[in-house]
């Protein structure tokens, strides 16, 4: 028998009782079944709570670690006994019970109710009189106040489906009534609700998970996702000036846009709360259950003087404002909890599939898979894990789409990213699969926001949500770009200025992007000018690829030199070695850049640990890789063939210098369009004036 004690002391041993039936002793495997007994139990939750595609998935992981011993070879492993399965499931810290459930039950539920109170409180509302009050009497008010509205919303709800319902309500009533396609009404609130999701603090509960996986912390988090996130949301709120154009809609009438100053007096205490949150967060950099907690507490004060005052000021007593307040409380408490069901489910039945990964070592097994699949090439991976999260997503809900995806390939993207000479930032591959798992919201067939926004504007589900994921294409390009351009996440940044700099010329950048997807401008885009933009928009966005052709980042150096020792290398230099591997399923070419450690210099046996000799056929091989070497931590292997070599061309030029050229030929084409734009007006007042 096992004392019964501690389960971390018992390194994995599973507890039997010791019982007797009939007179025949036998060990009772009481664990066992209690951990097979958990699992099922939270497969029926998850089946009721979210439905039937996440249960599908996480018993094919199941099976998957029992019979692994009869999976074709490239992905077999030795097989899970039933006992340890259960045992690591669900008595470790590892699979149901990982850093998903932890950071959901830690952080997130926090967040969640903060979310919910603040909406019970009547936040919601306020939130969308506000936006209307701000934009609502310009050119396709109602769109407008529906991006402002529902960005606003996004910061403190997790659910793009809860955004596109609490604001479509009001917003695309309203935008059918000053003359809107209900299909493109439904679907500007569906780009924006979705959009609501990556919006910091809360981004859909996501973040505090990728703050834990990739070990940084929250506020990191934060930074990085707020520069995509704010151009995500500009370039749709320009979208949405440009359908208003094209249409020929205008705004509200003065009579019906609510009073800025009076409609921000009114509900200054809504702000306040999120306010105090951003601030503990971000300026005093407090832990995120200390933050919201505060705000929790701060929020529970103003439900309690808001009903006080509201019963005082229509002749109630004190008391029955205290109880109404109370009553308000208990009811937000009630929504946030009922909202966490959905999450904790979805998050603890992806654990299985975590717990899965870490068992079998399948994470390892991948890499030989997607080598296999995408042939080492990085953009064929890149599409590969945007599909799958696509696909995923259609019966996922976000969160455990992103837990799902970044357990199974963030770590593959960017060893393949390594071996193929791009540094990719762990957080930056994180919010890559994030962006792509909320996509899944608004591409048909599923698109569960489109479904809901169509219920609002009574047109086709599926057309709003065609339409919806034309309008977010531009969302779809932005995790491409900040995984090349890492500036955009504030990575690399050098100075405030600097990130300034590179802020506005990518929201300059998106712009010209979503000027090119909708063929308008001032006026119709001719086709020089789609070209031009085009150009533009590489530009701006990765000026690196446009240097290059002048200035190419690397220069060519002589192997033969290199080997000698004659070539120095320094660690403000970093070599770049173009390798031939031959694997079981043909050969595979990678190239490895190396940074040697700060202060380093020397040959590249002594800085990269790293020996290189001739084969009888003359060609360079790796002859030894140092133990704990930079070469060893790269990947490179013995034996591999080494056909070229590079290093960083240190005379070249900064990337900054290409934003100016690119902002001159921006101007040409705006230049260009507002003399079209001049020409059709006076040739329409013409007209006006002869008839």
């Amino acid at each position: 028998m096992v004392r019964l004690g501690a389960l971390t002391m018992r390194a994995g041993v599973m507890l039997a009782l010791p019982v007797s039936l009939f007179g025949y002793p036998f060990d009772f495997p009481f664990e066992v079944i209690l951990g097979w007994c958990g699992i099922l139990l939270l497969l029926e939750a998850t089946r009721r709570a979210i439905g039937w595609p996440l249960v599908i998935v996480a018993s094919v992981f199941i099976f998957y670690s029992i019979f692994g011993q009869s999976m074709p070879e490239l992905i077999s492993h030795r097989g899970v006994s039933l006992s340890r399965l259960a045992g690591y499931q669900w008595l470790t810290g590892e699979a149901i019970f990982g850093i998903p459930i932890s950071v959901t039950t830690n952080f997130v539920f926090l967040f969640v109710l903060f979310g919910a109170i603040l909406e019970t409180a009547g936040a919601g509302r306020f939130f969308l009189d506000l936006a209307f009050s701000l934009v609502g009497r310009y050119t396709g008010g109602p769109a407008k106040a529906t991006i402002l509205s529902s960005g606003l919303m996004g910061m403190i709800s997790g659910s793009s489906v809860a955004n596109v319902v609490t604001c479509g309500t009001f917003t695309i009533p309203a935008m059918r009534r000053m003359g809107m396609p209900a299909i493109k009404a439904g679907a500007i609130e569906v780009a924006a609700g979705v959009d609501g999701q990556i919006m910091p603090p809360v981004m859909g509960a996501a973040a505090f998970i990728i703050a834990e996986f990739v070990g940084i912390t929250y506020r990191e988090v934060c930074i990085a996702a707020f520069a995509p996130a704010i151009m995500s949301y500009v370039a749709l709120f320009y979208i949405s000036h440009l359908e208003s154009v094209k249409l020929g809609l205008r705004g509200l009438p003065e009579s019906e846009v609510p009073l800025f100053l009076k409609t921000l007096l009114s509900g200054l205490h809504f702000i306040v709360p999120v306010a105090l949150l951003i601030y503990l967060l971000l300026w005093e950099n407090w832990s995120p259950e200390s933050s919201v907690f505060y705000s929790i507490l701060l929020m529970f004060g103003i439900i309690l003087w808001q009903n006080l005052t509201h019963a005082l000021r229509n002749g109630g007593s004190a008391a029955a404002g205290l109880v109404a307040g109370l009553y308000a409380i208990y009811g937000g408490l009630v929504k946030g909890a009922r909202n966490m069901v959905s999450i904790t489910m979805a998050v603890a039945a992806a654990g299985i599939i975590v717990g899965a990964v870490s068992s079998t070592g399948l994470n390892n097994a991948l890499v030989s898979v997607v080598e296999v699949i995408a042939g080492g090439n990085l953009y064929v991976l890149l599409a590969m894990v945007a599909v799958l999260s696509l696909i995923l997503g259609m019966g996922l809900p976000t969160t455990a789409n992103y837990v799902v995806v970044a357990s199974l390939l963030a770590n593959v993207m960017v060893e393949v990213g390594n071996a193929s000479g791009l540094l990719l930032p762990l957080v930056a591959v994180h919010l890559y699969v994030f962006y792509f798992g909320l996509m899944a919201d608004v591409t048909p067939p599923v698109c569960l926001a489109a479904f809901a926004a169509a219920a609002i504007s009574r047109a086709d589900p599926l057309k709003t949500g065609v339409q919806a994921f034309y309008y977010s294409i531009r969302t779809a390009i932005l995790p491409i770009v900040f995984l090349f351009n890492v500036q955009l996440l504030f990575i690399d940044v050098q100075s405030f200025w600097h990130g300034l700099v590179v802020f506005l010329c990518s929201l300059l950048a998106i712009l010209a992007f979503s000027s090119i997807a909708m063929g308008w401008m001032f006026a119709r885009l001719r086709i020089w000018e789609y070209v031009v933009l085009a150009v533009v928009v590489i530009g701006l966005f990765r000026p690196g690829v446009v240097l290059n052709q002048f200035y190419p980042e690397f220069e060519t150096i002589n192997l033969n030199q290199l080997v000698a020792g004659e070539t120095v290398v320094e660690s403000n230099r970093d070599v770049r070695f173009h390798v031939t591997r031959v694997t079981d399923y043909g050969e595979r070419y990678k190239l490895y850049r190396l940074r040697a450690p700060a202060g380093a210099k020397g040959d590249v046996q002594t800085v990269y640990g790293i020996k290189l000799e001739r084969d009888a056929a003359g060609n360079f091989r790796v002859a030894n890789v140092a133990r704990n070497g930079v070469a060893e931590k790269k990947g490179l292997l013995v034996d591999d063939l080494v056909t070229a070599s590079d290093a960083e061309n240190l005379n070249r030029p900064s990337k900054l210098l290409v934003y100016p050229f690119m902002l001159l030929v921006l101007g040409v084409v705006v230049g260009a369009q507002l003399l079209v734009w001049r020409r059709e007006k006076r040739r329409v007042a013409v007209a006006g004036a002869a008839v």
